[in-house]
């Protein structure tokens, strides 16, 4: 954990914290996810060893990349590339953004981008909000994020949670 140093928290949900922080050999800024392991029981909850091994696996332009994971005894961190900012607040600090048609196709294109990337990898993302969709401000880059919820599919044999 010595090679990362957190910068700030950048959100916070039930799995733990999400900070903004740089790697100390590179330079280069970077997520990182701590999931908090001292309440579980059961060691790495399921929602962390499924994005781990689904990210593991998917490379592409318009899904987040996961570039690294560190286990501790109490901890686990997940370490992403680093976006500026959410869909949601994306949308909540550009007031004509309902207006601006071809940035709206962009945005859609690229969503639809990263759906079939997963699709063809047969991922069912099932979290899909403005929340998870990630943007890089430097070249309006989208990413879908957070696939905690994620499920792998093949030929089903039973049905999915209705519960999100």
């Amino acid at each position: 954990m010595d090679q990362y140093e957190k910068v700030e928290k950048i959100g916070e949900g039930t799995y733990g914290v999400v900070y903004k922080a740089r790697d100390r050999v590179t330079n280069k800024t970077i997520a990182l996810k701590k999931i908090r392991l001292e309440q579980e029981d059961e060691g790495v909850p399921s929602t962390a060893i499924r994005e781990i091994s689904l990210l593991k696996e998917m490379q592409h332009g318009n899904i987040v990349r996961l570039q690294d994971v560190v286990h501790s005894e109490k901890r686990l961190y997940l370490v992403f590339e680093y976006l500026d900012l959410d869909l949601k607040k994306f949308m909540d600090s550009s007031p004509n953004f309902s207006k601006d048609l071809q940035q709206i196709r962009l945005f859609l294109y690229q969503i639809l981008r990263g759906i079939a990337y997963c699709h063809s990898h047969r991922v069912l993302h099932r979290d899909l909000k403005p929340q998870n969709l990630l943007i890089d401000r430097s070249n309006n880059a989208l990413k879908l994020a957070d696939f905690g919820l994620a499920r792998a599919f093949g030929i089903p044999v039973r049905t999915f949670t209705h519960e999100v």
